[in-house]
């Protein structure tokens, strides 16, 4: 990746911004208009999600851009509390009329799981998906993809469904990896996206990471989004400065040494937030 403008191939030959906006929260801030200034920043993938939110506002700010809806990488979630075939088609609509849009670039289940302990999750997973290759195939979405899926979650979709998960969207920054899931991704051709690439901001004040961003010239922020691409990753990346938004743009004139980037692999846990699809909510780790 050479540019923002670079894009990850898809399964379905489709592509995929390599630097995505992620919208979680965005709009509680003190600058309501932060998705609209995200878009005069240049960016176009955007990633909401039923669960965010700002679905409306999301949809507002590409209308008021006036900047053509075939521009823009628009992706949205079905949440776990809206799984199965019927209740996954509604959410699907009711997100269409939020976002303002006939369609969707990319629609994923949010969580495999409805709460921890769920025993039927396959069955549901699959009846949800199911919904979902119908609208596929009906044009109303070009890519299917999972968030927070575990190899076993996905082998259950792979396994017996017509059309694969392009994407996995897990949390990733140095700190956390999640090694397996990301190599099961890469095995099978599944392009991962990395949220919380910062570690909810506690990364920000890591002194190893602090240590290499003085190293390169660059903010503990470039060090960690850069990390993800030379990891074959795309980081979703959420603030609500104008500064910060170009500043996380502008993580393509550097390269992490091979070295520094082992060091990082290795980093202790670091930045989690606690969350796990199979396992109750721990304490976040900072």
């Amino acid at each position: 990746m050479t540019s923002m403008n670079d894009s990850f191939k898809l399964l379905n030959t489709r592509t995929i911004p390599c630097l995505g906006f992620g919208t979680y929260l965005a709009t509680r801030g003190k600058n309501p208009d932060v998705i609209g200034q995200a878009i005069r920043a240049g960016y176009r993938h955007i990633d909401t999600a039923s669960l965010y939110g700002t679905e409306p506002e999301v949809g507002e700010a590409i209308q008021k851009s006036r900047i053509p809806r075939e521009e823009f990488f628009l992706t949205s979630k079905v949440y776990k509390t809206d799984m199965g075939y019927e209740k996954t088609k509604e959410a699907f609509q009711r997100s269409l009329d939020k976002l303002q849009t006939t369609y969707l670039d990319m629609y994923m289940i949010h969580w495999p799981l409805p709460y921890v302990n769920y025993t039927d999750w396959r069955k549901l997973n699959l009846d949800t998906w199911r919904a979902m290759e119908e609208l596929y195939f009906d044009g109303k979405i070009r890519v299917l993809g999972v968030c927070n899926c575990m190899p076993h979650h996905l082998l259950n979709i792979m396994e017996n469904s017509i059309v694969m998960p392009a994407v996995d969207q897990l949390e990733l920054h140095p700190g956390y990896m999640q090694e397996e899931a990301v190599e099961f991704c890469r095995k099978h051709g599944i392009v991962v996206e990395g949220w919380s690439p910062t570690g909810r901001g506690v990364l920000l004040e890591n002194e190893f990471l602090k240590g290499l961003a003085a190293k390169y010239e660059v903010s503990v922020a470039q060090i960690c989004l850069r990390f993800l691409l030379q990891s074959n990753i795309l980081p979703l990346i959420k603030t609500s400065s104008l500064e910060r938004m170009k500043e996380n743009q502008d993580v393509f004139r550097f390269q992490i040494s091979e070295e520094d980037m082992e060091a990082i692999r290795n980093m202790p846990l670091a930045g989690w937030s606690g969350e796990h699809p199979d396992r109750l909510r721990v304490a976040a780790v900072d």
